[in-house]
């Protein structure tokens, strides 16, 4: 695998930082990977989900979104609705120097951002959704403790995942404005949705929604004991392999 470091220039005008990781051979189809919420293009999923697709002939460009990881801009001042502007724009990236992807991969609230973007990526054939909330406004229950803060000050500083960020009102008024439902029912793409029954951080309801909304093409496949991250090398080295078998039916 070669990977290389690229930027390219987000929907609101920051630079992003991201990876394009290659197969040593022919590149037979791009992927655009989008990270969970408030973590990185380096997290563990990301690069091994990486690493096994291009195994498979596929190069896979991950990056940062907005205020996040070696992105420039502030967190704060982000929405779902600028998460979905930055894939976008990733995807015009890839389309100026490479190709569009065929395939998109979203882990977390990455996968309810790839399902509401794939509508405005025409070489998309394929989508997969990692322990994905079938509604944005999902995400405002990790921090629901703070809603009341955060409309009467404006915004509050919560802790997620063990680090302190800056949530403003707009945020969760933006992720509360999203009908997901009517995105996945009319994605007319192969889907393929995964996700662990003991995730305690988005539960497996969630997956359920996403599925039954969704037509055929799709499948939906059991993730077992992994928990929401796939911290276990083990667990994202699984999730991984299925998908690129997976995506190889509708890639190729």
């Amino acid at each position: 695998m070669k990977s290389q470091r690229q930027e390219f220039i987000g929907a609101h005008g920051h630079t992003l930082s991201a990876r394009l990781d290659a197969p040593d051979g022919e590149i037979k189809a791009y992927a655009l990977f989008a990270h969970c919420f408030t973590c990185g293009k380096d997290v563990l999923a990301a690069r091994r989900v990486a690493e096994a697709l291009t195994e498979h002939g596929v190069a896979v460009l991950r990056f940062d979104f907005t205020g996040l990881g070696a992105s420039e801009g502030e967190f704060a001042d982000t929405n779902f609705s600028s998460n979905l502007a930055d894939l976008v724009a990733a995807a015009g990236f890839m389309r100026a120097a490479w190709q569009g992807p065929a395939l998109l991969v979203g882990h977390s609230l990455g996968g309810a951002a790839v399902l509401a973007a794939a509508e405005h990526m025409p070489e998309v054939k394929a989508v997969v959704t990692i322990a994905a909330p079938s509604s944005p406004a999902y995400v405002n229950s990790m921090f629901g403790h703070h809603l009341e803060e955060i409309a009467r000050e404006g915004e509050a500083l919560v802790q997620l995942a063990g680090r302190p960020f800056r949530i403003k009102q707009q945020f969760v008024e933006d992720a509360g404005g999203h009908d997901l439902k009517g995105k996945i029912a009319g994605l007319r793409r192969a889907l393929l949705v995964m996700h662990a029954p003991g995730d305690d951080t988005v539960s497996l309801n969630n997956a359920m929604e996403i599925f039954t909304a969704a037509r055929h093409p799709k499948s939906f496949i059991s993730l077992d004991n992994a928990d929401h991250l796939l911290t276990r090398r083990e667990d994202a080295v699984y999730v991984a392999n299925l998908i690129a078998t997976w995506a190889d039916r509708y890639l190729f």
